[in-house]
């Protein structure tokens, strides 16, 4: 078998991965917080907004495969230079705090196993060991990614289905009812903020170069995987608002998707969802690492970043994957990340928004409808307003951050790129 080779199953695993990742285990208080009861509706927004990216991303995958996704886009549309290389450089960064997050998410449950032994240090010993699990996994190929993200998925949406299903049988209807709805802009408000939910859709790209006949299994992965996540939120969504009241979400906060399964399953049910939770960011680590490692090797083989980074480095690693890693362990080891966890929506967002604006530069090439991208556009810039809007009335300091990676993210590309023909020959 070919380890280098991806299946149409085990690339909608990895768009999976990547989507139903922490974000649907530690974001619901928040969003419940901004939209209340009318959470789906939220989860339903932002998957429309989604959709229309995934039709520009899936003609744009289509046309120019390759193991970057979204880099080879944002080259494509706007050539080798300081814009492309700027917004490559300021995703890669993106792609390694999502990483340590999800390392810290997948810690913050595994520790609720052991409660006698949960320390800090332990913590952060438990977040780079399984950082270092799927290096190793990566290590091995495609193929063994593809593989180890079609395990987990199926255990992890096995679980949220179970629970959701379930659920429904046990709800308050007059928990969901309209008059118990938050205003409509604050719907919108939860829309942007849950957005991190879906940005993993983006990783099915990066699997283009490894899959066979990628033209016609891309699109029908990158649609798949984003319609079974839409379905699995809403349900999940329901089924939370309609067991919880919004104070009950609000205070059981990060595990407010486990409280939710306590009044139906007991204390098997809270567990039973911890073991999801643990699955969720392991293979949400497993997709991501796989798409950022991808993103640096083609940022470094295009001259925006050091070669270094494009070399095999030790046995089927790429000095991407083996700097990418070490990397998130020093943002877990020596960073807290929870004041910028939520900027990683908005950079994708903002990522979104710029490869659909190549995109338009580029729709002879691609034959895709020019007002669709344009609503793809307008909608990822639309949801990016309004999410930096609340992120700034809650946590500025979020805001800050970003604004700081990216002005750094185009500085780096414009100090680098006059060494950039001297240090690839």
């Amino acid at each position: 078998m070919d380890r280098s080779r991806i299946s149409l199953a085990d690339a909608i695993s990895i768009g999976i991965g990547g989507m139903i990742g922490a974000g649907i285990f530690s974001i619901l208080g928040v969003v419940a917080k901004a939209s209340g009861t009318a959470m789906w509706l939220s989860f339903l927004i932002g998957g429309i907004v989604v959709l229309f990216s995934t039709y520009s991303y899936a003609k744009l995958g289509a046309r120019f495969p390759s193991a970057g996704g979204a880099v080879q886009f944002l080259i494509q549309g706007f050539g080798v230079g300081l814009v492309s290389g700027g917004l490559n450089i300021f995703m890669w960064i993106a792609y390694i705090i999502s990483i340590a997050l999800y390392a810290q998410g997948f810690a913050a449950y595994f520790m609720t196993f052991f409660p006698t032994y949960s320390t800090p240090l332990i913590a952060k010993l438990v977040s780079c060991s399984i950082v270092i699990i799927f290096t190793l996994i990566n290590m091995l190929g495609a193929s063994s990614v593809g593989k180890a993200e079609l395990f987990i998925v199926l255990i992890k949406v096995s679980i949220l289905l179970f629970f959701s299903i379930t659920g429904l049988f046990f709800i308050h209807p007059s928990y969901l009812a309209p008059s118990q709805w938050s205003g409509l802009e604050n719907i919108f408000f939860g829309a942007g903020i849950l957005f991190i939910g879906y940005e993993g859709f983006g990783l099915i790209t990066n699997t283009a170069a490894n899959m066979d006949n990628a033209q016609k299994n891309l699109p029908k992965a990158l649609y798949t995987s984003v319609l079974l996540v839409m379905m699995i939120y809403i349900i999940v969504s329901i089924t939370v608002t309609g067991t919880l009241t919004t104070g009950e979400i609000n205070q059981f906060g990060d595990y407010a998707l486990a409280a939710a399964a306590k009044p139906f399953l007991g204390w098997v049910g809270f567990k039973l969802m911890a073991i999801a939770a643990l699955f969720s960011t392991a293979s949400a680590i497993n997709a991501t690492l796989f798409g950022s490692t991808n993103v640096s090797y083609l940022i470094a083989r295009d001259g925006e970043l050091p070669t270094i980074l494009e070399f095999d480095a030790w046995r089927n690693a790429t000095g991407g994957l083996l700097i990418t890693s070490f990397i998130v362990i020093i943002f877990i080891l020596f960073f807290d990340l929870a004041g910028i966890a939520v900027m990683g929506s908005g950079a994708f967002l903002l990522i979104y928004a710029a490869v659909n604006a190549g995109h338009l530069r580029v729709l002879d090439q691609t034959g895709a409808n020019k007002i669709l991208v344009m609503i793809a556009l307008i909608l990822s810039l639309l949801l990016f307003c309004i999410l930096e809007v609340y992120t700034y009335q809650h946590a500025p300091f979020a805001v800050y951050a970003m604004i700081v990676l990216l002005l750094g993210s185009f500085i780096a590309e414009k100090l680098y790129s006059p060494y950039r023909n001297y240090l690839k020959h």
